[in-house]
């Protein structure tokens, strides 16, 4: 089998990061501004407990609107059942793993610690960089 690249040869480093206790509103702004689906979420001790998504801020948005007031954290609507990627993982295994899941993206693990994040579009390019 062909040595295919590794995952952290493609993954983004420079991420946005959000606590847990951080405001919805303030997450949500965060995501719209920086136009990305979705971020991380980390706890003072530097470990990954969540994921926010721009569907988990819809679920906010919405409750707003049944109950005429914004209000919680984002530990309150993120995701905590996280599907992450071990750095090591080739580009072609990494694809595998988006074509079995839902997800847009994945965090990026080396040892258990957050140091990346890779989406759909970072393996596609990784993938036709072969190819092509």
């Amino acid at each position: 089998m062909k040595n295919f690249p590794k995952v952290r040869q493609y993954m983004a480093t420079d991420l946005i990061i959000l606590s847990p206790d951080a405001e919805i509103t303030l997450a949500m702004t965060t995501l719209l501004d920086a136009k990305i689906s979705g971020a991380p979420v980390v706890n003072k001790r530097g470990v990954l407990v969540g994921v926010l998504s721009k569907k988990d801020c819809l679920k906010a948005a919405l409750n707003a609107s049944y109950y005429q007031e914004w209000g919680g954290v984002v530990a309150d609507y993120m995701s905590i059942q996280i599907k992450t990627l071990d750095a090591e993982l080739n580009v072609v295994q990494a694809a595998e793993a988006f074509l079995a899941s839902p997800y847009r993206r994945f965090p990026v693990l080396d040892e258990g610690k957050l140091i990346g994040q890779v989406s759909r579009c970072d393996i596609l390019k990784a993938l036709s960089e072969l190819w092509v």
